[in-house]
């Protein structure tokens, strides 16, 4: 079972996601577990406080260490991976997914406001973003890394589906078809309806490698390719130059 704590101003953003479809399932199987910890309740005085002004000025407010140390360190002694959500932070990647499913307890940390205290990053293991822009808040970033991380889990989904996955192989996934054979006016592939299992996967793998180069040429800097590929990408390379 991989368990994930999620340390948030708003667990309520995690109620409905994680009873929902594929991870649902999975919360219910007993594969993974889901809890959300409200930083509020170790927050600072009557209001329970959790944010101030930033020193030096500025716009915003920032979460305090404080709050966030006594709700980090009893999942960090409890063996907890810590993971800051942040903007600054690694970039998730589907090889990053993989090694995190590889743990048994992760702690997902919600940034929120201007950020958090410098002095408070040094609780967490790794930093993650999502990508180069700005959310309002660390939750979808959150959302994000356990819908990726947990269908990884062995047994969530099929091993040979998340095997095939886009980015999986270093490419872009292949093209889908399913019923009916022809829609407006396009038909599935004839290879796809042959039942030739090793064309199938020779045109699988063909259109894998298409699309990655017209829609993402920067992932076959680091594909692992065979000299089929590297025909195949030439003689596709010559046809777009045509």
């Amino acid at each position: 079972m991989l368990r994930i704590d999620v340390v948030t101003l708003f667990p309520e953003l995690f109620d409905l996601p994680v009873r929902t479809s594929v991870i649902g399932r999975a919360v219910e199987r007993g594969l993974v577990g889901v809890v959300a910890h409200d930083l509020r309740e170790h927050g600072l005085g009557r209001h329970r406080s959790v944010d101030d002004y930033p020193y030096g000025g500025g716009a915003g407010m920032v979460l305090r260490p404080e709050p966030l140390h006594a709700a980090v360190q009893p999942l960090r002694d409890a063996g907890a991976l810590v993971i800051l959500l942040d903007p600054a932070g690694e970039r998730l990647t589907d090889a990053m997914a993989r090694e995190l499913a590889g743990h048994d307890h992760l702690a997902l940390v919600c940034g929120r406001y201007e950020g958090i205290d410098e002095r408070a990053r040094a609780m967490a293991d790794r930093e993650v973003s999502i990508g180069d822009y700005v959310l309002t808040g660390g939750e979808l970033p959150a959302l994000v890394v356990i819908d990726t991380v947990a269908r990884l889990v062995p047994g969530v989904i099929e091993d040979a589906s998340s095997a095939s996955d886009s980015f999986a192989t270093g490419l872009l996934e292949h093209p889908q078809y399913t019923r009916p054979e022809e829609y407006a006016g396009a038909v599935v592939p004839s290879v796809l309806l042959s039942g030739h299992h090793g064309e199938v996967d020779r045109w699988r793998r063909r259109e894998a490698l298409r699309r990655t180069l017209t829609r993402r040429p920067d992932l076959l800097e680091t594909a692992d390719l065979d000299e089929e590929d590297r025909r195949w990408l030439a003689e596709m390379r010559e046809g777009m130059a045509d």
